[in-house]
């Protein structure tokens, strides 16, 4: 079976419940999941807004990605089942879901060890940028990979 249920880049609000439902599997004994959210500071600074822009190859990379992550974490009867992941695009506000990642397996372990790698992963390799305004003026844009 493929493991990746559920992956793409949105210009709409995410759903937790739908990210964690595509991952939901009756073999699995762990479901580990994180949800990112527009924070009002970075660095020191004051957030007052955000932007996320993505690279039109966003997605395949993403699930690039997970299939490695997949591949990769867990062994033998400790098998990763499924993984999902949306990330945002476009104008958020502080508090908003930005990225939202999952992963099920047979036992707990594995399913924060593919979660925890999903984020860091997207987060390094898949083309995604944001743009951050401060409070105190300016702006910058960080880069994701």
């Amino acid at each position: 079976m493929e493991p990746i249920m559920l992956v793409g880049v949105r210009d709409t609000p995410l759903s937790v419940d739908e990210v964690v439902s595509a991952v939901a599997d009756g073999q699995a004994g762990g479901t580990a999941f994180f949800v990112g959210t527009v924070r009002d500071h970075d660095h020191g600074r004051g957030v007052t807004a955000l932007s996320y822009s993505a690279h039109p190859s966003a997605t395949d990379r993403m699930r690039e990605v997970m299939e490695k992550v997949a591949a990769d974490t867990g062994s033998e009867g400790r098998a990763v089942h499924r993984v999902a992941a949306l990330h945002r695009v476009g104008d958020l506000a502080i508090g908003d879901i930005a990225v939202v990642v999952a992963a099920s397996a047979s036992h707990r372990e594995e399913a924060f060890a593919a979660c925890r790698r999903l984020i860091d992963d997207i987060k390094a390799e898949v083309p995604i940028w944001k743009r951050q305004e401060f409070a105190e003026g300016g702006a910058e844009w960080v880069g994701a990979c």
